[in-house]
């Protein structure tokens, strides 16, 4: 065993625990924290690790990412401060905190004490996990349940899937195993997983008894064909390679029943959006069979990431009633703010944090606990005492908080798998707000717009955060299609992506394309265009822009609409020493308008400075 910080790495059970709290890692995360405990304090590049854990096997390297932030977030680590996983940027990895070794204890026995911590609570979905707890009696009587549960990154689906094995009873086997993006192509990859867990697991025994008679042919990259027969691994055995030529499905599926006919049996496969077909292949055959099993396959996905083949699998067993599907939608903001009190341990917060949180969060569990750490981390939310109640600190300031820097790391994974022109698409998007016009793209990019818009389409196919939403007609009589980010922090990540200068060249002619769609008109939307023309720092232009929409304004008699126009065109005046003679103009019509509206006494224009809000990026 080998201690850090408050954890112990127990390397005989193949667990992590905490106080009394035993925290159940999967083999390939568990296999990453104990190469990077075993070597403390030096530089574990990512060919090291990838050639320790995947020897012979070609792998991605954007897979290490994925297990690091799960580490993250069971180690309670933060990128930005860590106390145990360092990344160096484009090298490798390091494990920084001190590593001492513990007992050997055999057994259940209980390692060095460390303070006890209490379980992870599940806020927000008593409804959804009443609904997976109603299949467990038809599964005790014998009836197979197969259930699809969906949902976006960071929704859920895991603790949901961690609630309901912690609510089993303990004569129901757990067998668990995820998908890896960069492992598509490794036929049984979750299976393998879960059988390699449930194998290590009380009911070991009885997993290893069942498919060394039924299915032994699956012993065998797990290890344990030796074991089954009763003695150790022999290299060249022509038995082992024989039966370690070709995994059966059909042999796995008898021996699972068989397992399930003395005792439930709950299997959970989670992100199947990544998955290969062979594992489909699977779960439709576990769902299709008529033979009676106390077998319950939880199968965990991302709507808008699922492949075709998914998407048909998951279609073809609701159309046969055979197999239920739960959605995951966002938490309440009352979901929220309970979360945040269970993580602050602190009944009341305060309106504005819970307020904003919610607001950058948009009800995501991982965002939401995400952004919290973040601002604690920051500085931003504290705690004068450990008594004391948290409270934000005195510049908190929202447009400045920033994006955590886990949630930076994920989206930029998802980003990065896709082709650099679709970056490119997303990137000029983003300039607009969460939601872009497929035009808004082609002007950014100097492209033509059908093509920019059939690349719009297919991209929202692909990418699991693009989504489509509408068309809208633009003067001429024609239609653009309305696209939206699934969140505003896959917006704020692809505009901090750009350089400033590539911001402003998309913003300008973003403004530009505006005046010529409505030319003649360009009051209409002078607005949007000063908008666009002050965010790439063309303010000339931004207030020449504003000053056009202040004169409509007052053609249609909104007084207190031009006043406020023309206040931020004289803004937009003052950055420029060249445009005083244009500064000294719009003070002039101000003041005339202001005597026009003949205001009360004692009422002033009051002139603020701020970003136009659509364009504002924290």
């Amino acid at each position: 065993m080998k201690q850090f910080g408050s954890f112990v790495l127990d390397t005989a059970n193949e667990c992590l625990w905490i106080g009394s709290a035993q925290i159940a890692l999967q083999p390939k995360p568990f296999a990453v924290l104990r190469y990077l405990v075993d070597n403390p304090g030096r530089l574990i590049t990512h060919d090291e690790l990838l050639d320790a854990l995947w020897p012979e096997t070609f792998v991605q390297p954007q897979v290490l990412r994925t297990y690091m932030l799960e580490l993250r977030k069971i180690l309670g680590d933060d990128a930005g401060q860590p106390r145990f996983i360092q990344t160096l940027p484009k090298r490798g990895y390091c494990f920084v905190a001190p590593v001492t070794e513990g007992s050997a204890q055999r057994g259940r026995s209980k390692p060095v004490p460390v303070p006890a911590v209490e379980l992870p609570r599940l806020v927000g979905r008593d409804r959804e996990l009443a609904r997976l707890n109603a299949e467990l009696p038809r599964v005790a009587s014998g009836e197979r349940s197969i259930v699809f549960l969906s949902g976006e990154a960071g929704i859920g689906k895991t603790a949901l899937t961690d609630a309901l094995a912690r609510q089993a009873d303990e004569s129901m086997a757990v067998a668990r195993g995820q998908c890896v993006p960069g492992l598509e192509r490794e036929l049984f990859y979750p299976v393998l997983e879960a059988l390699s867990g449930l194998c290590a697991s009380p009911h070991g025994e009885a997993a290893c008894q069942a498919l060394a008679r039924l299915a032994p042919e699956w012993l065998v990259p797990l290890g344990r064909y030796g074991a089954a027969q009763g003695r150790g691994p022999v290299v060249g055995d022509p038995t082992l390679e024989a039966v370690g030529r070709e995994l059966m499905p059909g042999n796995l599926c008898a021996a699972l029943e068989e397992l399930a006919a003395a005792g439930p049996l709950l299997l959970v496969l989670e992100d199947l959006q990544w998955a290969d077909g062979a594992t489909l292949n699977l779960v439709s055959a576990l769902a299709r069979r008529r033979a009676p099993a106390q077998l319950m396959v939880v199968v965990t996905f991302r709507p808008r990431s699922a492949a075709g083949e998914l998407k048909q699998l998951r279609h073809d067993l609701l159309l046969k009633h055979a197999c239920a599907e739960l959605a995951l939608t966002p938490l309440s903001k009352s979901a929220v703010l309970e979360l945040l009190a269970c993580e602050l341990k602190q009944e009341s917060l305060l309106p504005r944090l819970a307020a904003f949180i919610f607001r950058r969060s948009e009800g995501n569990p991982l965002f939401t606990i995400a952004i919290l750490n973040h601002l604690i981390a920051q500085g931003l939310l504290v705690q004068r005492t450990a008594a004391a109640p948290w409270e934000l600190a005195p510049d908190f300031d929202e447009s400045t908080a920033g994006i955590p820097d886990e949630l930076v790391q994920m989206v930029e994974l998802e980003i990065e798998r896709l082709t650099a022109e679709e970056q490119r698409l997303l990137e000029a998007g983003s300039l607009m707000s969460v939601a872009f016009p497929a035009w808004a793209v082609a002007a950014a990019l100097a492209k033509e717009s059908n093509e920019t818009e059939e690349a719009c389409e297919q991209l929202a196919r692909k990418a699991h955060f693009v989504l489509q939403a509408g068309q809208d007609e633009l003067p001429d009589g024609s239609l653009s299609a309305f696209y939206a980010f699934s969140h505003g922090i896959y917006r704020e990540v692809l505009w901090q992506r750009q350089g400033a200068a590539r911001r402003a060249r998309g913003h300008i002619r973003i403004a530009e394309r505006l005046g010529q769609l409505f030319a003649g008109r360009e009051a209409h939307v002078a607005r949007e265009m000063a908008m666009h023309y002050e965010a790439a720092g063309s303010w000339q232009r931004g207030a020449g822009a504003l000053r056009a929409a202040a004169q409509y304004a007052r053609e249609r008699h909104a007084q207190a609409e031009a006043a406020e126009l023309l206040e931020r065109a004289l803004r937009i005046a003052d950055h420029h020493a060249e445009a005083q003679d244009e500064a000294r103009a719009l003070r002039q019509e101000l003041g005339a308008l202001q005597v026009l509206q003949a205001p009360a006494p004692g009422k002033t224009f009051k002139r603020e400075r701020r970003r136009p809000e659509s364009l504002t990026i924290s």
